[in-house]
């Protein structure tokens, strides 16, 4: 699915996006329609320097070793930074597997899902190699608080997440490590 281009303008001041920003876990059961899609995935891990395909979170090493997985009512989908664009990975609905007993989350229209490839951190210790990858999760969870704070959406970042579980549901690789979820969406009410 080929998303449109990225708004790369408007939204909130920084310091008001930041008097906005709140976990919210009760959401509107409304999809995101793909260009409020396009932006929060841009937001949140896109490229912003078009000349050396550097992203909009910083990342170890430059080793960008974060897949964001979408987990939505339609299926799985993969987020592709260079292509704008998502390839659908799985056409389960899983939203309510992303979750270790939140109800709200089967409900939510988008559950990113942050998996890490500590092979793509190379020669790095394994302490180190999970640090790393923590932390490039957690800063793009925070681009995407921002975004949604300027854009009136409702997120939650959770780290109550069935990693064993989830991770062979989706087949990851023994190298691949979920560290957090988030949920999106329109805030209920």
């Amino acid at each position: 699915m080929q998303l449109p281009p990225p708004r790369t303008t408007g939204g909130k001041p920084l310091m008001e996006a930041l008097l906005a920003r709140r976990s919210t876990r009760e959401y509107a059961p409304r999809a995101l329609p793909p260009q409020i899609l396009a932006d929060l995935l841009w937001a949140a891990w896109g490229i912003n320097r078009l000349e050396n395909g550097l992203r909009t979170a910083p990342s170890a090493h430059e080793s960008y070793d974060v897949d964001l997985y979408l987990a939505m009512a339609d299926g799985v989908w993969t987020y592709e930074p260079k292509a704008n664009r998502l390839t659908q990975y799985l056409p389960d609905d899983i939203r309510a597997e992303t979750t270790t007993g939140q109800a709200y989350v089967a409900t939510a229209p988008l559950n990113l899902v942050y998996v890490s490839d500590a092979a793509r951190l190379g020669n790095l210790s394994a302490d180190q190699r999970l640090l790393n990858g923590v932390a490039d999760c957690a800063v793009i969870a925070q681009n995407v608080y921002l975004y949604c704070a300027s854009e009136g959406l409702a997120t939650v970042l959770r780290s109550s997440v069935p990693g064993a579980t989830l991770a062979k549901r989706l087949n990851l690789k023994p190298s691949q490590a979920i560290y957090l979820a988030q949920s999106v969406g329109y805030p209920k009410g």
